[in-house]
């Protein structure tokens, strides 16, 4: 009886112990108030040609704002679009608890693409959103484009990888919700990317330039699932760092 008896306290000691490493060993999940998102609605009401520098210390300057481009079918601009998905991709992920910058909030603003960047990079941001749309001379060209910083840029290398990370996740969270992705591809010409400090996307959310497309980024229920891709995506995103 006592042999069996210790037998059965070692089996208690040993389970106890196991159960201990297991606790220890539970994955940390973040506070959603300690995941920053920036969110960027491309461009504004006017666009603003002065040169600014396309990186830190480059002598190659590019427009301080782009004009942006405007729908075929809906003549609305882009950065009417861009402000629209905006504001309820901001909704969506404060009602989950995230912390959300704006780098614009109206339309009427001067915020160049440094200047952009500087807002994301002050407030530590975990993922930067940059919400576009496409135009291009074909108007049966349609679906989402994903831009990330290049790998082998000298100003973006270290933040490529958790950029394009998520851009791997919006892609399949777009696909999953029906919508056409064209690919993810890297840029080392971005003014925005190059001043930046912390991952960041570009999410063209399609082209303008396609009648049918064009309607659709302007019609509310497709913006909302479009943001909410963002916005799973991000959380899938957020659980890759615990």
């Amino acid at each position: 009886m006592k042999t069996t008896a210790r037998r059965m306290l070692r089996m208690m000691i040993y389970m106890l112990l196991m159960v201990s490493v297991c606790i220890t060993n539970v994955p940390r999940v973040w506070a959603k108030e300690h995941f920053i998102v920036c969110i960027d609605p491309g461009h504004q009401a006017k666009g603003d040609p002065k040169g600014e520098p396309i990186a830190p210390g480059s002598p190659h300057k590019k427009a301080r704002v782009a004009s942006g481009t405007a729908g075929v079918a809906t003549k609305k601009p882009e950065y009417a679009v861009n402000m629209e998905a905006a504001l309820i991709l901001r909704d969506l992920l404060t009602q989950k608890g995230y912390e959300v910058i704006m780098t614009r909030e109206t339309n009427k603003v001067n915020v160049s693409n440094v200047e952009r960047a500087e807002i994301a990079n002050n407030a530590h941001a975990d993922m930067t959103i940059r919400l576009h749309c496409d135009s291009i001379g074909n108007g049966g060209k349609s679906g989402a484009v994903l831009i990330v910083p290049a790998k082998a840029g000298t100003h973006t290398a270290g933040i490529y990888k958790p950029s394009y990370d998520y851009a791997q996740l919006l892609k399949k969270s777009l696909e999953g919700k029906g919508v056409k992705v064209n690919g993810i591809f890297e840029r080392g010409d971005m003014t925005g990317f190059n001043w930046s400090k912390v991952p960041v996307i570009i999410f063209e959310m399609g082209f303008m330039s396609n009648w049918n497309e064009d309607r659709m980024l302007s019609d509310k229920g497709y913006q909302q699932k479009l943001m909410e891709a963002v916005t799973e995506a991000l959380d899938a995103y957020n659980q890759t760092l615990n």
